[in-house]
């Protein structure tokens, strides 16, 4: 978390929990190590991996692989890509400046740092693509999609971004999301959509990916200078969810035709857009929104409105009547016991059913009832503790020695091997060598390889077989 975030939210729960890709696991980081959770059932979560060698700053796992991105914090500037099944460091990776967060998909790993973004080719971590001289994003705010589009903002002053694509390194275009800076912003599952929010929060933001105009736009409360703290949309990217410090969560409904209408609409403009790499549908608008996409009477609760809208305009500008009328609502919310505390949301299928998971920096995962049919406030239904490693799990500690330093600029190093003590050192029976160039490889083709569904029990004896003894003559 940024430092104006922290300020922002005032209190620190002392962890920093995050969901994968497709939120079927999370990744709890503390100053003791992180640990990763499968999340398989509403009164279960199981524990699949505990490292509590080092302060780890960043651990993201790509899906439901055996591949993990650390940085933590005595080498802030360094990338270590593991996997935590073997419990090897693959490789590992130093650039310029401190490591400010870290965004996986299939085919990509992003490396964002405060003033530029560099992009690997996550089959063999070769560098593809390098990003500088970007504005000062001192929070590392930038999302990537899993069809390899990459979000980051371009102004420290306004809220605009650039739309990148990462698959086939080429700049898409640019959306005047707001005119406050960015605080929050992600894909959708498909990669269509880009929900975006900015430091004063009132507002979030919903963009079609294929042309930047704006498909919805949701008015999250009265308050004014809140900090947004998560920002995801659902699987099936049906709802958006956002948390800030305050002691509501609200939960965005998606209307499906209002993505066709923003795929159809502005062709004309959406074609220069592309050619200029600059979409102006939302120049000019403002945390109240701006006077395009204007409903009518009938859209806006017929004669009614239009009379309380008449009314109303006598006192402010006519853009701003319109567009507060027609911000739509939370559909669901959930109120919290207390605020302050930063929340990571995200809506998922656990055990076939809808379920709201909150994971909050006090080492606590929420889970709630979400009827998706009528909304509503949502019912807690359990909580899990995950501040302290469970029993009965094996545990690996892929710390290690590491004793080769000498990394210059962006460069991949041969110290590989685990540590002598550890899990897949005794199994392995490895000499303290360094590992071949084709040991890693194809170490790191083994750890982005995942089951696509999976129909395997989580400690079967190929992923954890018995320890052998070794006798040392």
């Amino acid at each position: 978390m940024s430092d104006t975030n922290q300020k922002c939210f005032g209190k620190t729960g002392g962890f920093s929990i995050n969901f994968n890709q497709d939120y079927t696991s999370l990744s709890v980081v503390s100053k003791q190590g992180y640990r990763l959770f499968s999340l398989s059932s509403v009164d279960r979560v199981d524990e699949i991996f505990c490292s509590h060698d080092e302060d780890i700053r960043i651990a993201e796992r790509l899906f439901s692989s055996s591949l993990v991105a650390v940085v933590t914090a005595s080498e802030p500037h360094k990338l270590k890509v593991c996997h935590f099944k073997k419990g090897t460091e693959i490789c590992n990776y130093s650039y310029p400046k401190d490591i400010l967060s870290v965004k996986l998909n299939r085919s990509r790993l992003v490396v964002c740092l405060e003033d530029s973004i560099y992009i690997h080719n996550i089959r063999d971590m070769r560098l593809l693509h390098s990003i500088k001289n970007m504005a000062p994003n001192a929070a590392g705010l930038c999302t990537l999609s899993l069809s390899s589009h990459l979000a980051y903002p371009i102004s420290s002053t306004a809220g605009e971004l650039q739309i990148f694509d990462a698959g086939n390194l080429t700049s898409r275009l640019k959306i005047k999301a707001h005119d406050s800076q960015l605080s929050a912003m992600n894909f959708s599952f498909n990669g269509t959509l880009l929900a975006t929010a900015s430091e004063k929060g009132t507002v979030i933001r919903v963009f079609c990916v294929k042309n930047g105009q704006r498909v919805h736009e949701f008015r999250r409360g009265l308050k004014r200078h809140v900090s947004i703290g998560s920002l995801n949309f659902s699987i099936c990217a049906s709802y958006v969810v956002a948390s800030s410090n305050t002691e509501t969560v609200h939960i965005f409904r998606i209307d499906p035709k209002s993505i066709e209408q923003a795929e159809r609409r502005n062709c004309i403009d959406a074609a220069t857009a592309t050619n200029t790499g600059t979409s102006n549908n939302n120049e000019g608008d403002s945390e109240t929104g701006s006077d395009s996409d204007k409903a009518d009477d009938a859209s806006n609760g017929g004669w009614g409105m239009s009379f309380l809208t008449k009314a109303v305009s006598a006192y402010f500008p006519t853009n701003v009547v319109t567009d507060v009328f027609s911000q739509d609502r939370a559909y669901a919310t959930v109120q919290l016991t207390e605020a302050g505390l930063r929340y990571e949301c995200v809506i998922a299928k656990v055990e076939k059913e809808t379920r709201l998971l909150l994971a909050c920096e006090d080492g606590f995962l929420y889970m709630y009832d979400f009827d998706d049919s009528k909304g509503g406030e949502c019912k807690l239904i359990r909580a899990h503790d995950l501040r302290l490693p469970l029993h009965g799990i094996t545990e690996v500690d892929i710390g290690g020695n590491e004793n080769d330093t000498s990394v210059l600029n962006v460069s991949m190093t041969n110290s590989m091997m685990p540590a002598p003590g550890t899990y897949a050192g005794v199994l392995k029976g490895r000499p303290g060598d360094r590992m071949s160039d084709s040991d890693r490889c194809r170490d790191l083709r083994e750890a982005v390889e995942y089951p696509i569904k999976s129909t395997i029990p989580l400690y079967d004896e190929m992923q954890f077989p018995p320890v052998t003894p070794i006798t040392v003559e």
